[in-house]
């Protein structure tokens, strides 16, 4: 079964699951590193988009990539009123992100990471490291513990993400883990952050 299968079997409860928590306490920990004044941000795996609708309230013009057609209309229903430019297109070549010749000063990756497996997270860094304004940054949250049945996730330590950012030029700026939003007693998160060497 396809990862898009999954998210689009359960895409209804699974985004009003994501809407219990609130950008700023998903975020908590990394807030500090968004850009205040307006920028271009890309949300990957937007998922419900709730953080494209925080952010885009906050001034900033958001492109959120979904790839599953049942989570996007999700998300499009969910923040009807928000100014988010939605787009079919994924992880891990990105092509129609790629196809707009466009950099974004802001790239999220909320708990998208690793559903990817070690060849495709290689080929992913690559083009979001071309996709990154000269300043920007990407935040990025992985997940670990138990995977759940029917779930193609798999193990990515921040270690081993870091060392993939350095090899396309992307220094580590932030890292720091933190409990389970659901309250789940086997599942821990890294939130990392990462922005283009200054040398």
């Amino acid at each position: 079964m396809r990862l898009t299968d999954v998210y689009g079997t359960h895409a209804r409860r699974l985004a009003a699951q994501y809407e219990t928590i609130t950008f700023e306490e998903t975020h908590r920990d990394v807030l500090h590193l968004m850009p205040v004044e307006p920028r271009r941000v890309l949300d990957v795996g937007a998922g419900s988009g709730r953080d494209a609708a925080a952010l885009a309230a906050r001034g900033h013009t958001v492109v959120a990539v979904e790839p599953t057609a049942e989570m996007r209309q999700e998300g499009q229903r969910i923040h009807a009123g928000s100014d988010i430019t939605w787009i079919d297109d994924g992880l891990p070549e990105l092509a129609v992100i790629r196809g707009r010749a466009e950099t974004f000063d802001l790239i999220m990756l909320t708990a998208v990471w690793m559903h990817l497996d070690v060849d495709e997270r290689v080929r992913a860094m690559g083009h979001l490291g071309d996709l990154l304004a000269g300043e920007g940054r990407i935040i990025m949250s992985l997940r670990h513990g138990p995977i759940p049945d029917g779930r193609l996730l798999f193990e990515v330590t921040a270690a081993e993400t870091a060392e993939l950012a350095a090899s396309v030029g992307l220094d580590l700026v932030h890292s720091s883990q933190r409990e389970d939003m659901l309250g789940r007693d086997e599942v821990t998160w890294s939130f990392l952050a990462f922005q283009r060497n200054a040398r």
